[in-house]
């Protein structure tokens, strides 16, 4: 199929949402969903136009990617490199992936009243509960991956006379990217979700500070906003590691696929 295909194949993917925007409109104006339940999507967007003037929109988007990206960033890359370590090493593995386990069964966000008494409540807790949040997806998807690579791979790589550094970076990391992008995936949207939750304690910037605030003011349609600035960056964040995933794996017979139909 052509690039044209493609690019529909795509663009379809938005007719949904669209649908429901137009449908939430209609029953906002024909009164079935009432303003203070939640105002229609004109409404919505006259807010935006009104923060986005008053520049405390892209402040609060600001901070909030920030605090987002660096948790991803602390998070992700202890999860990988742990991850990493236990596939490679079944000495590291025994002696750290049980206690890993355990601790991955305790909802994250459940920690909120402990991480205050232990960071208080400035960037410090934030940071902590995203890059806590992120760490697990990466860390099981990476470690998955490599215990997935098919070991006729790694015995023809050595036959050819490979050795560990050449094996690991063209034939183990290769065949556990397809993994590791999963998990990364999945971390985005445990990120986002995270942070919802977290810029609640006391901030004093960021998409939940602006929520907040609007809802003492009883803003709901600057809160409605807020909810859906988390969607689209989520959405945006997605679409960034789907491209990265489709560079990255080129040679894989199912993105080769992909990139032809």
């Amino acid at each position: 199929m052509t690039a044209g295909s493609n690019r529909f194949g795509a663009a379809i993917g938005w007719l949904l949402p669209i649908l429901i925007l137009l449908m939430w409109e209609v029953m906002s104006r024909l009164g079935v969903i009432t303003e203070n339940v939640l105002p229609a999507p004109t409404e919505v967007f006259a807010a935006f136009l009104r923060v986005l003037k008053s520049g405390d929109l892209a402040r609060n988007i600001g901070v909030s990617s920030w605090r987002a990206l660096t948790g991803l960033a602390i998070g992700g890359s202890i999860g990988f490199a742990l991850g990493l370590a236990n596939g490679l090493s079944l000495l590291s593995r025994n002696i750290t992936d049980t206690t890993l386990q355990m601790v991955r069964n305790v909802p994250h966000l459940a920690l909120i009243p402990l991480v205050i008494l232990w960071f208080g409540i400035d960037e410090g807790a934030k940071l902590f509960l995203v890059a806590l949040g992120v760490f697990f997806p990466i860390y099981v998807n990476t470690l998955l991956g490599i215990q997935t690579v098919d070991p006729q791979l790694i015995e023809m790589g050595r036959t050819y006379g490979m050795d560990r550094r050449a094996l690991f970076l063209r034939v183990i990391l290769p065949g556990a990217l397809p993994s590791i992008f999963v998990g990364l995936r999945y971390a985005l949207g445990i990120m986002w979700l995270t942070l919802i939750v977290a810029e609640t304690i006391s901030a004093s910037a960021g998409l939940g500070y602006m929520a907040m605030q609007a809802r003492e003011f009883l803003m709901i349609d600057v809160v409605v906003l807020s909810i859906l600035i988390y969607a689209l960056l989520g959405k945006l964040a997605d679409s960034f590691v789907r491209l990265l995933e489709r560079l990255c794996l080129q040679w894989h017979p199912a993105f080769q696929k992909t990139a032809r139909s």
